[in-house]
């Protein structure tokens, strides 16, 4: 569920603006729904590299589309533990809404018809739209991604992982390979390289960096689903990240995720 702190913050909007029949739902809905409703599963994503499934869950009045990636689905990797698919997709949403940055749509853990796994809402969105196709016009919200991936170490950020909502605002999904210990970054999103990071986006980053100290509930939330390496990584890169103040150069090697839409 969102951290208090996050559910205060002054960007936070009331509702995540999400469409179709549960237009107008505020977030803690959304997160109440996913965390306690029941799951009925519509079919599975075909274009998923791990098993995942499109599902309604129902509490109450409110039925919410959702997308359910069992942890038993998740294909093994050579870099990244087995079974920790999930609790990084639940780590990203944390520190998303801990920013106050409303990136990554609500998404919560607990078991489903396939076993344990993520549930996150389901962002309703054209297919045929992503990062290369709309990022003008949405500058800003590219900037907010391309720091958010930096911090949490996204070895895959597609373009087509951006979507574009039919409620106007731009998401990011599938943070699975996140969180990494070591330097995994690999992004379309280079648009900003060696440029000042805006005062405003600072301040957040700052305000994370404080959150994360020893005893805070964001470091506790976080240390439930990432090893101390992991977390010590993470603080490092944020660290880096203020000092340096501006957006990095991609540098040599690999830094690009294939195929990149």
């Amino acid at each position: 569920m969102p951290t208090e702190r996050g559910s205060s913050r002054r960007k936070r909007p009331e509702q995540p603006e999400p469409t179709g029949e549960s237009v107008g739902v505020t977030i803690p809905q959304v997160v109440d729904t996913l965390t306690d409703g029941d799951i009925e599963e519509q079919g599975i994503l075909p274009w998923s590299s791990n098993y995942t499934f499109l599902v309604t869950v129902t509490k109450d009045d409110l039925a919410l589309p959702a997308v359910y990636k069992p942890r038993r689905g998740e294909r093994p990797l050579w870099d990244f533990p087995q079974g920790t698919l999930c609790l990084r997709e639940r780590a990203a949403y944390i520190v998303s809404d801990a920013l106050g940055w409303l990136i990554v749509p609500p998404t919560v853990l607990r078991k489903g018809p396939r076993g344990y796994g993520s549930v996150q809402f389901y962002i309703d969105c054209d297919q045929e739209q992503h990062y290369f196709t709309f990022r003008e016009g949405h500058e800003d919200e590219a900037r907010r991604i391309a720091l958010f991936d930096i911090v949490v170490n996204n070895a895959d950020r597609k373009a087509g992982h951006c979507l574009l909502g039919y409620d106007g605002r731009v998401w990011a999904i599938d943070h699975g390979i996140t969180f990494h210990d070591e330097p995994k970054l690999r992004t379309v999103i280079w648009d900003f390289a060696g440029e000042p990071i805006p005062d405003d986006l600072l301040a957040d980053l700052t305000q994370l960096k404080t959150d994360l100290q020893p005893d805070a509930s964001l470091r506790r939330s976080l240390a439930e689903l990432l090893s101390s390496a992991e977390l010590r990584a993470f603080e490092r890169r944020l660290a880096r990240l203020l000092d340096a103040g501006v957006f990095p150069d991609p540098g040599p090697g690999r830094h690009i995720p294939w195929p990149p839409v």
